[in-house]
This record gives structure tokens, sequence and C-alpha cells, in this order.
């Protein structure tokens, strides 16, 4: 299982010193929380895409180049890549591109975003969200596993003898998750293909995160990718700790309660009895970590977690992903306890060219 931390680089005022980062020290920190977490020995740094203020992460492709030069083996990964207003030409011809300077270590959630604007912003209408996602992925993936493309569609120009570069890296695509908080039809796309399906839960209780799960197993049994247990799957959570669950509450309330994303709606204590918001001591993330493989996702792959923004400061932060080195390693273990042994590992760029090497030879097996 693979453990990591994501984020969506806002820019937000600390209630407790009234001081607002600069957009140079939040990028220049999203650079440091990435090394930081190779250090203390996480999988995967993933980063979102937005296009307004107060988020910085425009170009995540750009980033995450910077980050490949300064790492060597944390996964790279987004949280999310519009799918549905960047041209997917592009997208094939910026992510191989990460995924050679990377070595491979590249993956990459797709999502539809949830910023109504930028859909005009870049010529598209946001009641086409659904069509636009569908219709851009099916032809990603052809500009990934095809050298020339033929093409016509109804929101992007034909293509007509089309080869994307650079092509991806041993011929093997980034593997794709695709997110969603709340659209069965985006479980089903991932199930369709048979690629991963990651439910950002970090507003919904656990009784919604399983339903939209159980749907995505179910269907990617449905399409014959194999049985349902075997399906990949990611989850999110928000986590605050501190030594003991007392000042970890006290110290991220503030901040709780002035977030623009939090502020107004359910108190904290409400947040994290119905949702995965984790405030506490180590062992009571450890202990609500646990309850989503029992209560709602099964054996899954993918566990992020949401320590940055929000205002809260750089130092509270790197302190987070140095608890995190503490606590992956327990939660890695557990997760590990009762796990059978025909439920697939999180997917990486090694075992997807020894997949795909498998599938070339007959009988033994298929490549996902």
């Amino acid at each position: 299982m693979h453990f990591g931390i994501f984020g969506v680089g806002d820019v937000a005022r600390d209630p407790l010193s009234g001081r607002t980062p600069t957009e140079h020290e939040r990028i220049k920190a999203l650079v440091e929380y990435a090394s930081l977490a190779e250090d203390v020995g996480l999988d995967v740094f993933a980063l979102g895409e937005h296009h307004n203020p107060p988020f910085v992460p425009s170009s995540p492709t750009t980033l995450l180049g910077h980050i490949a030069a300064r790492t060597r083996r944390i996964l790279l990964s987004t949280s999310t890549t519009l799918i549905t207003t960047n041209d997917p030409v592009k997208i094939a011809e910026d992510y191989a591109t990460l995924q050679h300077l990377a070595d491979g270590r590249v993956d990459l959630m797709l999502g539809r975003g949830n910023t109504g604007p930028v859909y005009p912003w870049f010529g598209q209408d946001i009641r086409d969200g659904l069509a636009l996602a569908v219709e851009n992925y099916a032809l990603l993936r052809r500009l990934w596993r095809e050298d020339v493309v033929d093409w016509e569609g109804k929101f992007r120009t034909p293509l007509q003898g089309f080869t994307s570069t650079p092509r991806p890296l041993d011929g093997v695509p980034p593997f794709v998750w695709h997110a969603s908080i709340r659209s069965p039809e985006i479980a089903e796309q991932a199930a369709y293909y048979g690629d991963g399906f990651f439910h950002n839960n970090l507003f919904w209780p656990k009784e919604h995160v399983k339903r939209l799960v159980d749907l995505y197993r179910r269907r990617f049994d449905h399409y014959g990718h194999g049985p349902a247990d075997q399906a990949v799957v990611g989850l999110a959570a928000q986590m605050f700790v501190r030594k003991n669950s007392q000042d970890a509450v006290r110290e991220f309330r503030p901040y709780f309660d002035n977030s623009p994303v939090y502020g107004g709606g359910p108190s904290l204590e409400d947040t994290m009895a119905q949702t995965a918001m984790l405030v506490g001591s180590p062992q009571q993330v450890i202990e609500q970590v646990l309850t989503y493989r029992e209560q709602a996702a099964g054996h899954y792959q993918r566990q992020l977690f949401n320590v940055d923004g929000i205002g809260v400061p750089h130092r509270a932060v790197l302190e987070q992903i140095e608890a995190l080195g503490t606590i992956v390693p327990v939660l890695r273990a557990e997760s590990a306890e009762g796990r059978p042994a025909h439920v697939p590992d999180a997917p990486t760029h090694a075992s997807r060219i020894a997949a795909a090497e498998a599938a070339r030879v007959p009988g033994e097996g298929g490549a996902r």
C-alpha cells in the first residue's frame, strides 16, 4: 500500500499570526514538503491543479518536474489534473515528458475540478463536464497507446495521422486514477478501463464512500478486469496530529473555523466524527485510517493525507510530515495484515512493465 501527502497549493492567511505567505513562499514550500516526504519514507507526493487565486499550482508538471530533479524515490502524482479543460493532446505530451524526467515515478489523477469559472476560461461549458471527461480521456488513452492516431470528437478539432511525442517511457503510459467526490459516472469510467478510482472523501461520511467504491468494484468485475477486490482504490484524508489529542484539536481549530472550505459548516467535532478529518494523537490517526478498510473501502492501495493549506503555518506542516514518518510504518504493517495474496499492490512503473511483458507471453496473465 502507498502512503503520501497531497495538496492544492492554496495561499491562505494564518488566523493566529495574521500573516499570508507570498506565492513565491508557497511554491518553494511545496518543493520542500515533497523532499521531506521522501526523506521520512512516504511513497507519494501529489499536487493539485488550479488556475485561479488563491492557488499557485497552475502548472503542476513544471513544479513536479523540478521536484523530480530533487528527489530519487518518491512517486509524483497530481490531485487533480483537469481532464475537462486541458487539451488531452497537451496532457499526453506533458505527462509523458514528466515520466521520462522522473524515470517512471509518475502517475496522475484525473478530475473535473471544483471551480466553475475555469470552464469558460478554457473555452468550455461546465454543463459538458461529464461528457468532456469521457471524451477527453478516451482520446488521451489512444494518444499514449497508439503511435498514429486518427480521431474526431465533439469538443476539439479532429486529428489526422497525429503522433504524440515523446512516447511513454518504455512504452508504458503513466497509471491513471479517476478522482471523484460524488459522481457515479466517474467510478463507472474508471471501472470500464480498469484504471484506479480515487475517492476524495474529505467531506463525506463512510457510507457515501462505501457506495461509490462498491460501485466501482462491481463494475470493475463486470468489465472483466478481475474480481472486485482486485480493483485499485485510493482514499484521501485531512490530518493534523500532535502528541495528545487535546493539543491537536486546540491548535487546529482556528484553521478549521476560519477556512473558506470548512468554516461556517458543521463543527470540527462533527466533521471529525463523520468524515476523514483526522485530528488527534498518532494512535487516533492510525485507528481512524484503519476503519476505512473495515467500513468503507476494503483492502485499498493508496492513502493520501492533506497536511498543507488553510493557513496552517510552514513549520507545523513540516511537523505533520515528520509525524507521518512515524505513523506510516505502523499503517503499512497493519494494512498488510490479512491482505489476500491476490489483491494487487499499488501500481508502479516497474510493476506495469512486468504486467505488460506478461501479457505478451501466452498463459502468463494480463496487464491493466
